[in-house]
């Protein structure tokens, strides 16, 4: 089999579809990549079992068909090095092994057999939907740092999709955070719900940056996998299973206690303070008032405290509130508006954090952090 290949091309495919490969993979031929020549085209594909990416190139001068798993580090590391130039590949199947020509190299290397690569069930019966690739983005990116990593609960590890003819709905929680985007722009007649898991997702969400195009999704409930495909590119990814936490339930709909802030001052501000904190529980105290706003910390332990006032409009009764420090610092940094706004009813009662200017037509992002009670 030989094939002549663009050194950028192929690079930028790779680098692409590199990110699902497995870090700590117990199976050799998963730290490969598979090269499958069909015609004049070149599918490269790297999978770690739960999902598998690929990507079709055009080729030229091509001779023979057939399938190759090609290891990824070897091949990675040299590419990144040769500049742009036509790279010729000669691959034996038989023999197993493959020769790189480019410019005045050559590289050889060992090759393993197609048939030890893990293959994936065809899809039988699939619902589908389009999304554009701003929208699946900003989605996943608005939620993705709020999802869970506690193994004993694998739903909360992953970004709930619902979609519907109201529009489509993605939550992630850890039971101390939770976020909600929805986008009315995105509907369906038929109601659809899953459970993203988080590798594959953070994977695409930086594929996805920069990128203009409508993202086709496929969805096959029989055996629970999912398929974005766009440009030249797949992915494939199996789902979470279980039953996702009743996340309505614990959003509190009657807030009388309203503080606007600019969003910056107010990150800063928790930054700084959040330092002085106890190194176990992060807490900061929100002190909100007619007279203003106070974020103070202490560790006794430590004799380490810090007080800050901070500019905001409060409407609401006098009241102090814990947070973990950490989290709401966190939520913050994912929520890019220029103001924000606190909504919160009672010092043991969940917080929302909501965009204080206009949101984009069709847009809904709500945020939910967990008090945690004052000890000082």
């Amino acid at each position: 089999m030989k094939f002549i290949v663009s050194r950028n091309v192929l690079y930028k495919n790779l680098s692409a579809i590199s990110g699902v490969l497995g870090s700590n993979s117990t199976m050799a031929i998963l730290d490969c990549f598979l090269f499958t020549v069909n015609g004049d085209q070149l599918t490269v594909t790297a999978s770690d079992l739960d999902s598998r990416m690929s990507a079709v190139i055009e080729l030229s001068n091509v001779e023979g068909e057939g399938s190759v798993a090609i290891p990824s580090k070897i091949l990675l590391e040299t590419l990144k090095l040769i500049p742009e130039t036509p790279i010729v590949f000669v691959i034996d199947t038989e023999k197993q092994f493959i020769k790189f020509t480019a410019a005045s190299g050559e590289y050889d290397s060992p090759c393993y057999s197609a048939d030890e690569y893990p293959q994936i069930k065809e899809f039988e019966s699939v619902k589908s939907f389009e999304i554009d690739s701003n929208i699946l983005q900003k989605a996943i990116g608005n939620t993705i740092f709020a999802a869970g990593n506690d193994e004993l609960r694998p739903t909360m590890m992953g970004i709930l999709c619902e979609l519907s003819a109201d529009g489509i709905t993605f939550v992630t929680t850890d039971a101390h955070k939770m976020v909600r985007y929805q986008n009315s722009n995105v509907k369906s007649d038929d109601f659809i719900s899953f459970i993203l898991p988080k590798k594959p997702m953070a994977h695409l969400k930086n594929i996805l940056t920069g990128l203009n195009e409508t993202i086709k999704v496929e969805y096959a409930e029989e055996i629970n996998y999912i398929q974005f495909s766009f440009s030249n590119i797949t992915l494939l990814s199996l789902l979470k299973e279980g039953k996702y936490p009743n996340y309505e339930a614990v959003i509190p709909q009657d807030n009388p206690n309203k503080l606007t802030v600019v969003r910056d001052d107010f990150l800063k501000s928790i930054r700084r303070v959040g330092i002085f904190s106890n190194q176990s529980t992060f807490q900061v105290r929100i002190s909100l008032s007619e007279e203003g706003v106070t974020i103070t910390a202490e560790d006794i332990d430590f004799s380490n405290k810090a007080e800050e006032s901070l500019a905001g409009q409060y409407e609401g009764e006098t009241m102090d509130i814990g947070f973990n420090s950490r989290f709401l610092r966190e939520m913050v940094e994912n929520l890019n508006y220029n103001e924000i706004r606190l909504e919160m009813s009672q010092p043991n009662r969940a917080a929302l954090i909501l965009p204080g200017d206009k949101q984009e037509e069709g847009e809904n992002l709500l945020m939910l952090i967990m008090p945690i009670i004052l000890n000082y």
